[in-house]
């Protein structure tokens, strides 16, 4: 399944490379909003959120009323993620709040599950050379994906991976880590990362793995 991707960044849509520079960006949300309409699942991050400088809430509400959408950036809180669920969101992404003083924070990950379930949850893995990167990508930890994938399943539906090493660069996701990753887990797997090609959507489809795209969307590279 491919997942396009919305990213947004003082109040507009771009697109980022390696969660740094800005390539891209729009405002004609009406325009990518119907264009989406027909995907099952949508991705919306809110990257200001992420990296602790803002919010995009607004825009993310009237989004999520018009598309089905699984929401992260900056969720750091259970109270957080129910006014997200609460605001039309279908699921809530974690990510860096999943790590606590370089330690896996399984605690937060089993009180969100209790109060909202596991099928509203999904866990973000952001890794670059092989190790976990937290708060907008700035903060790099000892971390290991696998180690993250083994301590949290039992409390989410479904793990997103991004590989920044080739995230926003339109260079290909790496299939040999695709592979591990769906070995380790029996969850959905979300990959994200370069992927550049409806052929490379269905080889990742082929191992059972969905495919978040953004970079190769927006540039016309795949059709949307």
């Amino acid at each position: 399944m491919l997942i396009p991707s919305i990213d947004l960044m003082g109040g507009k849509i771009v697109q980022l490379v390696q969660g740094e520079k800005k390539a891209l960006e729009f405002d004609d949300f009406n325009y990518w909003i119907k264009n989406f309409s027909e995907y099952p699942l949508v991705q919306l991050i809110d990257l200001d959120a992420a990296m602790g400088s803002g919010s995009n809430h607004e825009l993310i509400a009237m989004i999520t009323k018009q598309l089905p959408c699984q929401v992260g950036g900056g969720i750091r809180s259970l109270e957080r993620a129910k006014e997200l669920l609460a605001a039309g969101a279908k699921r809530v992404i974690f990510g860096s709040s999943l790590l606590k003083d370089g330690e896996i924070n399984a605690s937060l990950a089993q009180q969100c599950s209790a109060a909202l379930g596991a099928e509203r949850l999904t866990f973000a893995i952001d890794s670059r050379n092989g190790k976990i990167s937290i708060r907008g990508w700035k903060e790099n930890t000892a971390v290991d994906p696998f180690m993250m994938i083994d301590a949290l399943q039992s409390y989410c539906s479904a793990f997103l991976y991004t590989h920044i090493d080739t995230e926003g660069t339109m260079s290909g996701f790496p299939l040999e880590v695709a592979r591990k990753l769906r070995q380790a887990t029996t969850k959905q797997m979300i990959v994200a990362g370069g992927i550049c090609s409806t052929e490379e959507v269905q080889a990742l489809g082929d191992m059972g793995i969905d495919a978040v795209v953004g970079m190769a969307i927006y540039t016309g590279k795949i059709s949307s």
